[in-house]
């Protein structure tokens, strides 16, 4: 029996670079919960970005956000994961040397960048919609470094290479869609803040179900008992899933006029 459904949102529930979610999905998750089903947002984007875009059911879902490193139920924080300060600025250092790559460094409720593309300010603040500061250098940065993640408009194949080869053993380095490469705290990612969840509510592994399309999802799809990869996943994923899909939407729709959950 399915009792909480985690899903991804970038490639997973929001396809083609879509900024607002199908209204559709407000509904599902209201008749989810009428079900006993709960609904978990789970996201490397920040928390604030996750509420705005959930507003009309804000209050009603858990947020997995910066790919696990906050893990946000009852707007209580289980679990929050860091990345050491001076691994963190050897990061920051790596990325300003890398032709292509903006830096953001992600706090709780903001996320920084010291990058004077106007191209990629115009990104975050309008398309991303994310809370924005944008400091003169990242030593301004004075909250803990919760995820550092590198933005490259002409896609992340060689900089994720890159950024592998210099920090691999020391921290985990995915891709977060087709022009993000993030650096996820140590011991942090979707899965672990899945089971942080799970716990507290005393849920099974068993009875969830979770959605994802890229390196960050993995964790999170080989923990939940039904797991499903988009059709266009990155290569690879559908191996850590149990099904693919076009749409996260068919497969709630099939699961709320299913007379047997």
């Amino acid at each position: 029996m399915i009792k909480l459904i985690a899903s991804d949102l970038d490639g997973t529930l929001l396809q083609n670079g879509a900024q607002e979610l199908d209204p559709l999905i407000f509904d599902q998750i209201r008749a989810l919960k009428e079900m006993g089903i709960h609904f978990v947002a789970a996201s490397g984007r920040q928390y604030p970005n996750l509420q705005r875009l959930f507003a009309p059911v804000q209050d009603e879902i858990s947020y997995i956000a910066e790919n696990g490193s906050l893990c946000i139920h009852d707007g209580k924080t289980l679990s929050k994961g860091l990345i050491p300060r001076e691994l963190g600025n050897r990061i920051i250092d790596a990325i300003h040397s890398c032709s292509g790559c903006e830096c953001i460094v992600s706090g709780e409720q903001v996320c920084y960048s010291d990058s004077v593309n106007e191209v990629f300010r115009d990104h975050m603040l309008h398309v991303m919609k994310n809370n924005m500061q944008f400091v003169d250098s990242m030593d301004e940065v004075r909250e803990p470094f919760l995820k550092i993640a590198v933005c490259n408009f002409n896609g992340t194949k060689d900089c994720l290479t890159y950024f592998q080869k210099l920090f691999s053993s020391e921290i985990k380095v995915v891709t977060s869609g087709n022009i993000w490469v993030d650096f996820i705290a140590p011991d942090a990612n979707k899965g672990t803040a899945l089971q942080t969840l799970l716990d507290h509510l005393h849920i099974l592994p068993e009875e969830c179900m979770a959605f994802g399309d890229q390196y960050n999802d993995v964790e999170m799809l080989q923990l939940a008992g039904t797991s499903y990869a988009m059709s266009g996943a990155a290569p690879g994923i559908s191996f850590y899933a149990d099904y693919t899909t076009d749409s996260v939407s068919d497969v709630l729709s099939e699961l709320i006029s299913s007379t047997v959950i």
